[in-house]
């Protein structure tokens, strides 16, 4: 299935729901509809950055470095890291902006205030990452592995022999000691905008009526 397949059948659910569901997205009173439109924006936005925050950081990433070849495994996450980023970066910025719609701060109480600054600070440290962080993050890596391809070492799989050729190697030692630094930093900030999101989870658990 085609990406233009994929949205359009998540188009068509939604219209479904509008559809059957009326007076839950368009409401009855004037402005109604607008609030309810912002809340399923910031709902389904939170939703798919929580979600693929979860997925990359607890899950994909493992599965993929205990299954491929590390040069393989480093080069799919180069090309996919970019593409993560900007999609939880754009999910946070409309989370902002429909919480800041339904809140306005000069009205906002406390506990809304602080929210609005938690999911701030998620999209904070997601621009980071896409914008500082990973790219510096991709170069350096790129960088590693010509020089372990030139050592002999990075097919393989699940484990790595970086740490032993380091110590015949103190150009690849210096590249390590680099490549960790700025990787420690974007998961640092990958970390900090999850823990953001999950924060802001507890809220949002408070206002359901199940």
């Amino acid at each position: 299935m085609g990406w233009a397949a994929r949205f359009l059948t998540a188009v068509s659910f939604l219209a479904a729901g509008v559809l059957f569901a009326p007076d839950a997205l368009l409401g009855d009173r004037p402005g109604s509809g607008l609030a309810a439109a912002a809340k399923l924006a910031h709902l389904l936005s939170f939703a798919a950055a929580w979600g693929a925050g979860l997925w990359v950081t607890f899950i994909g990433g493992i599965v993929m470095f205990k299954y491929l070849p590390r040069h393989q495994f480093g080069s799919l996450q180069g090309n996919m890291f970019p593409a993560y980023f900007m999609l939880i970066s754009v999910c946070s910025a409309i989370s902002v902006a429909a919480f800041a719609y339904l809140h306005p701060w000069e009205t906002a109480s406390t506990l809304e205030r602080y929210q609005l600054g938690l999911l701030i600070s998620a999209l904070g440290f997601d621009l980071s990452n896409l914008l500082v962080f990973t790219p510096m993050t991709v170069e350096m890596m790129m960088k590693r592995h010509k020089m372990e391809k030139d050592l002999g070492i990075g097919s393989e799989v699940g484990y790595s022999r970086n740490a032993e050729m380091a110590k015949k190697s103190p150009a690849l030692a210096a590249m390590n000691r680099k490549f960790g630094m700025i990787h420690g930093l974007s998961s640092l900030a990958n970390i900090l905008a999850f823990g953001s999101l999950a924060m802001h989870s507890w809220y949002l658990a408070s206002k359901l009526d199940l």
